[in-house]
């Protein structure tokens, strides 16, 4: 039995491997999500077959939890989608910190004492566990906090905050270390009660001085915090293809934080520590000029003689739900004659690939999908640019302004586009907080009102 799940194991970690790769693209991501699904399932009957396990307790979890999981996976909007991922994350990090908690009271009832032979590496993983499982956890809840609108996108910073930090930080490695080495009986208790407060503290000094503009970086490192917590919880119960499967996804999450982070022209220690967007910092230069409105008729007649047009999707096109419109009038323009592309900006929306998810669920093309360097690499011939919902991914700010908190930050340049028509339901800024000055472009056109009603109205202009 003990060969079988070892070699179940192997192919489960295979089956892992095989999904992540497939995941990179999007004509093979389906059918990577139902191979880790496959490796996953592969992995829970091994572990299942172990003997000595109390089986009421699976089952009601499974039952609990698929539930649960299901009704969530039913009832969330493409909207509310970066909002789940951060829960998963913060649960994933919750259930590494209560397998930690769970192990240390196991082992307590014998005795605790780190000065025996290998009893230190068993207490500095439980240690590990607790530490990145409660950060994972209250982290990601203050992420969805601020996703969801429940608690303000801004960055939350104070006088002596990094101090502050810094100091809880060490308190909370300081009591792992003790609680890993030389701690037995009632002083291991308070180490480990201390690392399990602290860690969960942390957690939230950690995030609430990030902005809501940095979202999709916090998700994706999240992300990965949740995979080391889980590898490490697979070190602390001996169970191997927990370990391998939290070190893929602590790998891939800490690539795409890196993605990211080199896509707004920031270093991950900018992203945690730097508070962008906090009240009272620096917006950049003063903007002149004003709005220019047009009718979706007046557009329609711009549309109806372009021959190459690039829409550019942000986070109010997933708010409007009008990826399907737009795809169909992405169709009446290539009917039309003119070439269509989709640029997609890689923190475009709230968590990673937001943008390319709501897109395939419309079924637009995968041809018609371009990374930012390939439009922009045609945007100087691109007849009319149309953002749906974008702030800061095409703000020119970014370009021309050194005093704007995102000078140096790559863009989509649509205001090289002959035209540029912005759909907007305001003249408010973006989740960041920022003045988009391409508002106040003289090629800038604004569509105001909800974006899939705009969409719809030119639609019916070219059926008419």
């Amino acid at each position: 039995m003990e060969l079988f799940i070892n070699l179940a194991y192997i192919a489960a970690a295979i089956l892992f491997i095989y999904g992540i790769k497939m995941l990179g693209s999007a004509t093979t991501a389906v059918r990577g999500n139902r191979t880790s699904s496959l490796g996953m399932l592969i992995a829970v009957v091994a572990t299942l077959s172990r003997s000595g396990l109390d089986y009421s307790w699976i089952i009601g979890g499974l039952a609990l939890g698929g539930l649960l999981g299901f009704v969530a996976a039913k009832r969330v909007q493409m909207t509310g989608m970066p909002e789940l991922v951060a829960l998963f994350n913060g649960f994933g990090g919750l259930a590494s910190l209560l397998v930690g908690w769970a192990e240390y009271e196991k082992v307590k009832v014998h005795g605790w004492d780190t000065s025996l032979a290998g009893e230190w590496f068993s207490a500095a993983v439980i240690a590990i566990a607790v530490l990145i499982g409660g950060i994972t956890c209250t982290g990601s809840i203050i992420a969805w906090l601020k996703l969801s609108g429940k608690m303000g996108g801004a960055a939350i910073v104070f006088p002596g905050q990094k101090v502050l930090n810094a100091l809880v930080m060490l308190v909370l490695v300081g009591a792992g270390v003790a609680f890993a080495i030389g701690a037995t009986g009632a002083s291991a208790a308070t180490m480990f009660y201390v690392v399990v407060g602290l860690s969960l503290l942390i957690g939230v000094l950690a995030v609430i001085p990030i902005g809501g503009g940095d979202m999709p970086v916090v998700i994706a490192l999240l992300n990965s915090f949740s995979g080391l917590a889980a590898a490490a919880a697979g070190f602390v119960i001996n169970n191997t293809v927990l370990v391998v499967a939290g070190c893929l996804v602590g790998a891939s999450g800490l690539i795409l934080s890196a993605i990211m982070c080199k896509a707004m022209n920031r270093t991950l220690g900018n992203v945690l520590f730097g508070g962008f967007g906090a009240a009272g910092g620096g917006s950049g230069k003063a903007v002149e000029g004003e709005m220019k409105a047009i009718s979706v008729e007046d557009a329609y007649f711009v549309l109806e003689a372009a021959q190459s047009v690039v829409f550019v999707p942000g986070y109010g096109m997933a708010v409007a739900q009008a990826q399907h419109v737009v795809k169909e009038l992405g169709a009446i323009l290539e009917r039309n004659g003119a070439e269509v592309r989709f640029g997609i900006h890689p923190v475009a929306g709230r968590m990673p690939g937001h943008m390319n998810v709501l897109l395939a669920e419309a079924d637009v093309p995968y041809e018609q999908l371009c990374e930012m360097d390939a439009v922009n690499a045609v945007m100087p011939s691109v007849d009319v640019a149309i953002v749906i919902g974008a702030n800061d991914v095409v703000n020119p700010a970014a370009v021309d302004d050194e005093d704007s908190p995102i000078y140096g930050m790559p863009i989509i340049n649509v205001f090289e586009a002959k035209t540029v028509f912005v759909l907007k339901r305001g003249q408010g800024a973006g989740f960041s907080g920022l003045v988009n000055t391409l508002f106040f472009r003289d090629n800038t056109r604004m569509l105001y009102g909800d974006a899939k009603a705009t969409v719809s109205g030119l639609v019916g202009q070219f059926e008419d």
